[in-house]
């Protein structure tokens, strides 16, 4: 999208022709320019005409300054394009200006000018605004806790579509019911992680705790898409949160994860391989946040980050063909990843390069992103040349949201995007919830030999719970620490009964529905690969398929070359029994 400087040097009589031809003919101007002028058209009917100025037969009105008019529109795209450079979405580390340049001087405006009122801000839904109006609204939808990436999409439909879902959502009060799901998210996901700290001293398991709003965020998304005909979303994540998400979105027992801790559960009658709990994948059935019914999937993994995208991918296409006739709007691809796994695996980029093709188009996948800002040991500053950990979506046109993870309002309501916009567009779109890991790798190592000065700050933070009920009390909600002290006791009594009944009656493996279907099946033993198979066919059965191979449609003619090829492959068959 132009940015109109060039325009800014222009006679005021030029811009005017122009609105005027705009008048007479909307579509004899530039696309861009023709959205300022029916926003200015808006704010002038809508506004000047009130006091008795309106334009007479089309005319643009008397007294307008237009250079300024421009300059206000040039400010508004400008952060529509380049807010995400500023935004405040990082928990812990103060954000770099990488560019922004949002000053309002950068655009010839002075302080005296931000009292003055412009018809600019019909374009983004305020009417006739003083310039300080239009610029508190702007930072609170592009420069807040939300950074939107999306301007580099050459599809004018969808990012004038993301452009109309920011500036309403993130202006949108979240309703009380909606709040208090977050915080019993956030209180599943931060008490669990503490229970197996406490319970479990030493034992890996590669914990969400710093972001724990992933928790909140995918529930949103879960709860989102099956209000937008969705019936089965199919998961694929590596090892760092895995366990939060099979017990508080999966619906996997606490006893049946606690029963891995405690070396009850067989491999063997799970038809798995052995493999470590954090590895595990799970299928069940839940109940929505408003009452629908829809299936979840969450692939197994190995160690090896992202192997399980095209895996994810692959299973979402063969579903939505086999079962639900093609129609993907009724099965939902999410992608977890890392940031130094999206940044640096070559399969991620090998994903996204088919998502657009024919053969392997899933209508879309929602990359989510626990963007904890470190890879093993290795700070994003140390670890990629590009600003964001996300640039590879723009190689696909896909949107990004940065999102503040310690914000869980903003990281809902991206999640609610997303998920719209996915079922809207059938096309990929990222979430980056730039968040931070509270422990090392695993739970066993100590991250301040490597990051002392980080690790100072993260031990003195407060969890996404805290945060947000301290946001909470702030604004006017006086009982959130009493709820949510309720909920902790609450959540950590049932998972203390639940353990204690797991360390006295050993629980075996429960099946949940979807996989009773493969209970049935028998698992192969080493004594079946013992034995080799007869592979045989007979001649007759032989003949058959050759004779199948070599005849094509009757109103089909091969390439003359072909045609031989084939004709002396017969030939040989027939003549001497053999074949090539």
């Amino acid at each position: 999208m132009k940015d109109f400087q060039y325009i800014t040097s222009s006679h005021p009589a030029y811009i005017e022709g122009l609105y005027n031809d705009f008048v007479k003919d909307p579509s004899s101007v530039d696309a861009d320019l023709r959205k300022f002028f029916e926003g200015f058209d808006f704010a002038v009917t809508n506004g000047t005409a009130v006091s008795g100025n309106a334009p007479v037969n089309g005319a643009a009105p008397a007294g307008i300054d237009w250079m300024s008019e421009i300059r206000a529109y040039r400010l508004i795209l400008r952060y529509r394009n380049k807010g995400h450079l500023l935004a405040d979405t990082n928990p812990i580390r103060k954000r770099k200006d990488r560019g922004a340049n949002l000053d309002p001087a950068s655009f010839g405006f002075t302080e005296s000018d931000l009292d003055k009122t412009f018809h600019a801000g019909s374009l983004i839904g305020l009417g006739t605004a003083t310039l300080r109006t239009i610029i508190d609204h702007l930072k609170k939808c592009y420069t807040g806790h939300l950074g939107v990436e999306y301007k580099y999409i050459g599809d004018r439909e969808k990012s004038d579509w993301l452009t109309r879902a920011i500036e309403k959502t993130m202006l949108e009060p979240v309703p009380l019911a909606q709040k208090k799901r977050i915080l019993q998210k956030l209180n599943e996901g931060v008490m669990f992680e503490k229970f197996l700290h406490t319970k479990y001293i030493g034992q890996k398991r590669f914990s969400l705790e710093g972001g724990e709003t992933a928790i909140a965020a995918l529930d949103a998304i879960i709860n989102t898409s099956a209000n937008n005909n969705v019936e089965e979303v199919v998961i694929g994540m590596a090892h760092r949160g895995r366990l939060n998400v099979l017990a508080n979105i999966m619906g996997k027992t606490y006893e049946q994860i606690f029963s891995e801790f405690e070396g009850n559960s067989l491999p063997d009658t799970t038809m798995g391989s052995g493999d470590v709990k954090y590895h595990l994948g799970f299928g069940s059935d839940v109940e929505t946040a408003d009452g629908k019914k829809i299936h979840l999937k969450l692939s197994p993994n190995p160690s090896h980050l992202e192997a399980v995208d095209p895996v994810v991918i692959g299973f979402a296409r063969s579903k939505a063909d086999i079962l639900y006739n093609s129609d993907y709007d009724k099965i939902l691809p999410i992608l977890i990843h890392g940031d130094a796994s999206v940044a640096g695996q070559g399969v991620v980029y090998e994903v996204l390069q088919m998502s657009g093709l024919k053969g392997y188009y899933t209508g879309g996948t929602i990359h989510f992103v626990i963007n904890n800002q470190i890879g093993f040991t290795t700070d994003f500053d140390d670890a990629r040349t590009a600003d964001y950990c996300t640039s590879i979506a723009a190689m696909v046109q896909a949107p990004v949201l940065h999102v503040n993870g310690d914000d869980a309002e903003a990281v809902v309501k991206a999640s609610q995007i997303a998920t719209l916009y996915r079922q809207e567009f059938n096309s990929d779109i990222f979430i980056d919830m730039v968040c931070y890991r509270r422990h090392g790798h695993n739970e066993g190592d100590e991250p301040k030999f490597t990051q002392p000065q980080l690790y100072s700050i993260i031990e003195k933070h407060l969890n996404p719970r805290e945060v947000y009920t301290q946001f909470l009390m702030q604004n006017g909600e006086a009982d959130a620490q009493a709820l949510a002290k309720e909920m902790e006791q609450k959540f950590l009594a049932d998972l203390q009964e639940r353990l204690d009944e797991v360390k006295q009656n050993p629980l075996p493996y429960t099946y949940q529905p979807p996989e009773l279907v493969w209970k049935s099946m028998r698992k192969a033993t080493a004594g079946d690969f013992d034995a080799s198979p007869v592979t045989a066919i007979s001649n007759d059965q032989f003949r058959l398929l050759f004779d199948g191979l070599m005849k094509w449609p009757a109103d089909f003619k091969p390439l003359r070359k072909v045609e031989k090829l084939l004709q002396d492959k017969v030939k040989l068959f027939s003549d001497e029994k053999k074949i090539d």
